[in-house]
């Protein structure tokens, strides 16, 4: 296959920037899958930065088989991953869609900071996203050590147990790198 040039890669990130997947598609077709994990821009965002900035689920949905699931965690130079991007621009869908990617780091992605040590939750947070980063501290790995069935005990004979179905809300206190604390509450199942 042929090797892009430089025009060729920034045309396909204005592409995935402007959800033109009928170009992205184009480029595909002309130079490989394999060419759409190196294409990245000056300031060292790629493929998936440029659609999950700016919501474009259904060609996030066509990259994502294509690209190595490296991609998902793909640092610019900011350090901000396509989940920041997602986070800061309040696409649910989108972070949905890259959380629940599957072969990809999965919540590891909330995880990573970036260059301001804010993690995607932070991000949301930040840009007043509740709605974001509610379902961030839902899918996060909380005291994951302590879930382990290994650890549980049977309740004593006559010990009152909590019924998880009579939980209605919990409130989750969170503090980012600069040591700030944000206060949130995450509704029970009902």
């Amino acid at each position: 296959m042929a090797t892009p040039t430089t025009d060729d890669q920034e045309e396909l990130l204005l592409s995935c920037r402007y959800g033109e997947l009928d170009d992205v598609k184009e480029f595909v077709t002309k130079f490989g899958a394999e060419a759409l994990a190196d294409v990245r821009d000056a300031n060292g965002n790629c493929v998936l930065h440029m659609a999950c900035g700016n919501g474009h689920l259904d060609l996030l949905n066509y990259l994502l088989p294509l690209v190595p699931a490296t991609l998902l965690a793909a640092r610019n130079e900011a350090q901000s991953t396509p989940l920041h991007w997602a986070a800061v621009n309040a696409h649910l869908d989108i972070a949905q869609v890259l959380v629940k990617f599957s072969g990809g780091p999965g919540v590891d992605l909330i995880d990573i900071k970036n260059a301001a040590g804010r993690t995607p939750l932070g991000e949301a947070e930040l840009a007043g996203w509740d709605e974001g980063a509610t379902w961030l501290v839902q899918m996060m790995k909380l005291d994951s050590e302590n879930n382990n069935a290994e650890n549980e005990t049977d309740p004593v004979e006559g010990e009152d147990t909590l019924d998880a179905t009579a939980v209605q809300d919990m409130e989750v206190e969170i503090e980012d790198a600069d040591g700030g604390v944000a206060k949130m509450t995450i509704s029970g199942g009902q």
